[in-house]
């Protein structure tokens, strides 16, 4: 008998949460099968099995369960059996209830009603506005309901129509309940300000409508705007060295290393894989990493070090179609850019109103250690190379910084 124990998804993880099992107590499983699905903290992970065998269920969905704990047992002596399981039978049926007769209800007498019925005329007028005839008072013979009742009848602000009200009662992950924790923590434990502007994105879309085929073609992968937005983040961090360092009790720790975190949504909610240092990569490697962890994020294989240790973090609102927003700081760091939807707008330009892409960015900060010369200053680096890509980012040399 093979005794099954949590393995430890990552350093500083000491229990993870039964999500999901993907087997019931009984089955026979193959080795190397997905078994359970299991929370931590900072991410859902596949269980597969250690061997084959017939397993036993040690814990149930939702039990927190420590690290190396036990969680399943397999009989590895076990056959493995022939064909599908046989169906449990089907219930047998009650011939006596079947038989046994209804009770016979008694006819009102011809020319009565029971008290607050409706006409056939008033009840189709309550059925459209969904009004319980209950709830209407008769005006009629013998308290019945009429035309005219129905008419002047109105749906009380407490009287519930007729759709669905129904709820559900859902335990949130391990994974939901970190991030809700430390969304709270930063709120409460930072001194998070808000600093915005805009960017005109006329210069990178002009770019990217004449190379994006031949980028694509040559790399494999789209020329996005999360390059841009990255390596302006990058020359940002350069030019103001606090927005890239976080606060550890009166320490202030500064990174000369670019780790960016970028949130995606995944299959189990909000996820920040990691670019690693960020400075050393071109378009052509921003672009290929953010499509590798997006893709792992989707597929539920991101890992929990892919999820750890950024300096900084970018998070686009935008494709789900978001104006304006004050992101929230993505503890221990101490800032996070907010990208948002693109809108054609009227701009002054030259002396003159012309209309334009613009999309509006937001850079939330902790004023502990950054303060307004900083963070304004960085949101406006950020603004000069988005709009001058091709002197600031790439250096007067398009081919070259895409490598074509």
């Amino acid at each position: 008998m093979l005794e099954m124990k949590v393995p430890s998804p990552g350093e500083s993880i000491t229990e993870v949460e039964i999500a999901q099992w993907l087997v019931e107590d009984g089955d026979y499983v193959e080795k190397d099968q997905a078994i359970a699905e299991v929370d931590s903290d900072k991410a859902t992970l596949e269980l597969p099995a250690e061997a084959s065998g017939i397993i036993t269920l040690k814990a149930e969905e939702g039990d927190a369960v420590e690290v190396g704990a036990v969680v399943c047992l397999i009989d590895t002596d076990a056959a493995k059996p022939e064909g599908a399981a046989s169906d449990a039978p089907a219930e047998k049926s009650t011939p006596a209830e079947e038989k046994k007769p209804a009770k016979e209800e008694k006819s009102p007498a011809k020319d009565s009603y029971a008290t607050g019925t409706p006409s056939p005329a008033a009840k189709k007028l309550l059925d459209e506005k969904g009004i319980d005839p209950k709830s209407v008072s008769g005006t009629g013979r013998d308290g019945r309901i009429t035309k005219d009742d129905a008419q002047k009848a109105t749906p009380s602000m407490g009287t519930p129509g007729n759709g669905s009200r129904g709820t559900e009662r859902k335990k949130l992950s391990m994974l939901r309940r970190k991030v809700a924790e430390r969304l709270v923590a930063a709120k409460n434990e930072t001194a998070m300000l808000t600093t915005f502007n805009e960017v005109d994105m006329g210069p990178i879309f002009e770019l990217r409508a004449q190379y994006k085929e031949e980028f694509k073609a040559k790399h494999g992968v789209s020329l996005g705007f999360m390059s841009f937005f990255t390596l302006a983040v990058v020359r940002a961090l350069e030019l103001y060295p606090d927005v890239n360092s976080m606060i550890d009790g009166d320490y202030q720790i500064k990174h000369d290393f670019k780790d960016i975190s970028i949130a995606v949504s995944g299959p189990k909610g909000l996820m920040v894989p990691v670019i690693r240092n960020a400075e050393n990569l071109t378009f052509r490697g921003v672009e290929s990493e953010v499509k590798r962890l997006a893709i792992r994020a989707r597929d539920g294989k991101i890992t929990v070090d892919e999820m750890t240790g950024g300096t900084f973090t970018i998070s686009n609102g935008g494709v789900f179609g978001s104006m304006l927003s004050t992101p929230i700081i993505n503890p221990p760091q101490s800032g996070i850019l907010g990208m948002h939807n693109i809108v054609e707008r009227p701009i002054v330009k030259d002396g003159g109103i012309v209309v334009a892409p613009i999309m509006f960015v937001a850079l939330s900060y902790d004023h502990r250690i950054i303060d307004g010369r900083e963070s304004v200053g960085f949101l406006v680096a950020v603004k000069e190379a988005l709009e001058s890509p091709t002197d600031l980012l790439m250096n007067n040399d398009v081919k070259r910084a895409l490598e074509l």
